[in-house]
């Protein structure tokens, strides 16, 4: 995936410094925009605070681009805010957001188009054998000759094999059987970790429902990760799973928006596990930074840069020390984070963050570029 990036509604002093910045973040947040310079490109940055720039800005909107504010107020009219003066750093996080938001809407359009016309079109997949050796049918006369046949002085033995046989039992099928109630998990993690292909239904107590399929690895349930977060309680009674037949499992998904990735439950399922980390940890690629987690950029992109601690990370970045331990066990999880030993360089700690300006124009939640959507 390709992004292209441009500039106009700015004085030249003001256009190469952005320039200058975008290489570097370019490469930092994982190559994925091309730099055009000129309002042809799909994300524009425009300077709100010049004389020119709220008349590009009105322009831009009306031929549907998207506009990047470059502004020094908290807020801006654009649909993204870059704060002023501009910095690598900011950049990155914020061409990061937007790359992880186009990956995210492109893999669910991606998923809705595969998605079959009819769920009684679906065919079930076969559960998978489990190879059990079928025993030699051999009969009770065959074993006595045989028996017989070795034993040429001793014509009593094979008289004597005959009691003891029993019939040879029939072959066990190999269908692999539904574990027991006792045995089955009860937790979201606990079908995430579990063997074989299973479709299942796990209610929380609080009513969420999740509708995991491990074998298709697909689920269904609420967009929001942390509302399926009641699905991952290990405390008894307050989350329920039922194993679904075909006809189940088609009656439950019908009416449902297109299923998710299995991957996305099991990063929200090293998030919330709580390990301990130890020694120095680095990002190997950029990974799908959920909206939920804003804070999530600033630790990814330090780790892009180097090895560290989750100290280290957290005093860089600007953020508790809690939430990058959490990042890094979310990372684990999907593999996109490996231990490594830190860089002889230490990480340069960030400025003290400003006051936070609104993640959406016009609302009074904290962020780093106060945008808002359409």
């Amino acid at each position: 995936m390709t992004l292209t990036f441009g500039t106009t509604g700015m004085d030249r002093a003001t256009e190469e410094a952005i320039h200058a910045a975008f290489k570097e973040a370019n490469a930092a947040s994982g190559n994925h925009w091309t730099l055009i310079g000129d309002d042809s490109a799909e994300y524009v940055v425009v300077d709100m605070d010049s004389l020119y720039g709220p008349m590009s800005w009105l322009k831009l909107h009306g031929l549907g681009r998207k506009v990047i504010g470059l502004t020094k107020a908290q807020r801006s009219k654009t649909p993204y805010r870059l704060p002023k003066p501009i910095t690598a750093g900011d950049l990155t996080v914020l061409l990061s957001e937007i790359a992880g938001e186009e990956t995210y809407e492109s893999g669910l359009a991606g998923t809705k188009a595969a998605q079959p016309a009819s769920p009684q079109a679906e065919p079930e997949a076969a559960p998978a054998p489990v190879e059990t050796p079928e025993p030699e049918a051999v009969s009770v006369s065959e074993m006595v000759e045989t028996a017989a046949t070795e034993s040429h002085s001793q014509p009593e033995a094979a008289a004597a094999v005959a009691p003891e046989q029993k019939p040879v039992p029939e072959a066990q099928p190999t269908t692999a059987p539904e574990p027991a109630a006792s045995q089955a998990p009860r937790t979201l993690r606990g079908w995430l970790g579990a063997r074989g292909a299973r479709r299942v239904r796990m209610t929380a107590k609080d009513g969420t429902v999740i509708l995991l399929d491990t074998q298709a690895g697909v689920w269904h349930g609420p967009k929001e990760l942390k509302a399926c977060t009641p699905c991952f309680s290990a405390e008894p009674g307050e989350v329920e799973s039922e194993i679904l037949d075909e006809a189940a499992w088609k009656t439950a998904i019908a009416g449902l928006e297109p299923s998710q990735p299995i991957i996305r439950l099991q990063w929200l399922g090293g998030l919330l596990s709580g390990n301990p980390t130890h020694g120095a940890f680095r990002l190997r690629k950029w990974p799908q930074i959920e909206r939920e987690y804003p804070r999530h950029f600033r630790i990814a992109t330090i780790m892009m840069k180097s090895a560290a601690t989750a100290g280290e990370i957290a005093q860089a970045a600007g953020v508790p020390e809690e939430e990058v331990r959490d990042f890094i066990n979310a990372s684990l999880a999907t593999g996109h984070a490996v231990g490594a030993k830190a860089d002889a360089q230490p990480l340069e700690p960030a400025s003290p963050p400003a006051a936070p300006a609104s993640s959406r124009s016009g609302s009074g939640v904290g962020g780093l570029f106060g945008r808002k959507r359409k």
